[in-house]
């Protein structure tokens, strides 16, 4: 390979982690603030809150992870759909995860809610990316 492939391929790769960090900011910003009105203002129990606010933040996150993160361009709704699914599916492993955890650490462990979120986010979000990154988004997605 020569030296501009390998920046290429560098820049490309910082590009993708900066935005993933920065949609996943957002994304964790609509689950976050969801959450946290359904669960102190709503006064919905913790599995509630986190249910809606996660089907709220995943539609965001397709969107965004799709388009600006992985730059799959395809609307071949074949594509897409298989697409949308895969991640859905993804999603709804980390979900579990989530609300097991949100469960044990709040529910039974009677830790701080919005504490218990910063750390379930920070695992459930490299999950996420993984998942994103070999299951999901693997082609070059560019065909319109």
């Amino acid at each position: 390979m020569t030296e501009k492939t390998d920046e290429k391929k560098q820049n490309a790769a910082l590009r993708e982690g900066a935005s993933y960090i920065f949609f996943g900011v957002l994304t964790t910003a609509v689950d976050y603030v969801l959450s946290n009105i359904l669960y102190y203002a709503a006064k919905m129990s913790s599995l509630q809150s986190q249910s809606i606010a996660w089907v709220a933040a995943v539609l965001f996150a397709f969107v965004t992870n799709k388009w600006w993160v992985f730059g799959s361009h395809t609307l071949v709704p074949s594509k897409v759909w298989k697409e949308f699914v895969s991640f859905v599916m993804c999603r709804v492993l980390t979900f579990v995860f989530s609300l097991a955890a949100t469960y044990v650490l709040v529910d039974i462990m009677k830790m701080e809610f919005f504490l218990c979120k910063i750390l379930i986010s920070a695992v459930v979000m490299v999950l996420n990316y993984v998942f994103s990154k070999i299951l999901i988004f693997t082609g070059n997605g560019k065909n319109k």
